[in-house]
C-alpha cells in the first residue's frame, strides 16, 4: 500500500516570495533616471539664483541705488532664462536624436515595432526640458530681485539679498540631494559655500575695477 503524502508533511511553499520580491524591487529607486524636466528645473533654479544674485552684488559694488540693481537683475533674468531654455533645448534634442537612432539600429524586424513604440514614451522631451529650465531660472532669479525691491538703504539691501539667497541655496542644495539620493547636509553646505564664493568674488572684483575709474 503506497503511503500518501499528507499536506501537513509537505514543506510550505514560499507563496509570498514573489510578492515580497516585487515590493523590494518597488522600493529601489533609480535616482540616475529621474525625468529630464525635473533635472532641468533644479539646475535652472540654482543657476538663476546664483547668476542674478552675483550680478546684482557686482553692480551694487559700484552703484548703490536700488533702481540700477533691480534693472540689472531683470535684464539678467530675461537673458538668462532665454539662454537656459535654448541651451537645454539643443542639448536634450541632441540626446533625443541619439536615442532614436540607437532604437532604429536595435530594431531590425517588424516584430520589434511594438517594443519601439513603448520605448518612445521614455524619450526625453526637448520642449518640456527647455520650458522647465527657463521657468526655474526665472523663479530662482526672483529671490534676489524680491529681496532688493522694497529696501532703500544700501547696506540693508545687500544684507537682505545675501540672507535670502543663502536660505534659497540651502533649500536647493537639499532638494538636489533628495532627488539624487545624496547626503542632504553636505549638498546644502556645498551649495551655500559655492554661492557665497560666487557673490563675494563678483562683488570684490567689480569693486576693484570700479575703483580704478573705468
Amino acid at each position: 500500500m503506497e503511503a500518501r503524502s499528507s499536506p501537513l508533511n509537505q514543506s510550505p511553499k514560499p507563496l509570498s516570495l514573489d510578492i515580497e520580491g516585487q515590493k523590494n524591487e518597488d522600493k529601489v529607486i533609480d535616482y540616475a533616471r529621474r525625468s529630464q524636466w525635473l533635472r532641468a528645473a533644479v539646475l535652472g533654479a540654482n543657476d538663476g539664483l546664483l547668476s542674478i544674485a552675483s550680478l546684482m552684488m557686482g553692480v551694487g559694488a559700484v552703484r548703490k541705488d536700488a533702481k540700477t540693481m533691480i534693472l540689472t537683475g531683470i535684464a539678467g533674468l530675461v537673458a538668462g532664462a532665454c539662454s537656459m531654455a535654448i541651451g537645454e533645448f539643443v542639448s536634450v534634442y541632441s540626446q533625443y536624436d541619439a536615442e532614436v537612432s540607437q532604437m532604429k539600429r536595435e530594431n531590425k524586424s517588424i516584430s520589434d515595432g511594438e517594443e519601439e513604440e513603448g520605448r518612445e514614451d521614455h524619450l526625453p522631451n526637448p520642449w518640456q526640458a527647455a520650458l522647465a529650465s527657463a521657468l526655474a531660472f526665472a523663479a530662482g532669479a526672483a529671490v534676489p530681485l524680491l529681496g532688493a525691491a522694497f529696501i532703500g538703504d544700501y547696506v540693508v539691501r545687500l544684507v537682505v539679498i545675501i540672507g535670502a539667497v543663502s536660505l534659497a541655496l540651502l533649500g536647493f542644495g537639499g532638494l538636489a540631494a533628495v532627488l539624487g539620493g545624496a547626503n542632504v547636509v553636505k549638498s546644502s553646505l556645498r551649495m551655500l559655500v559655492g554661492g557665497w564664493l560666487a557673490m563675494g568674488i563678483t562683488f570684490g572684483l567689480t569693486k576693484s575695477i570700479g575703483s580704478t575709474g573705468i
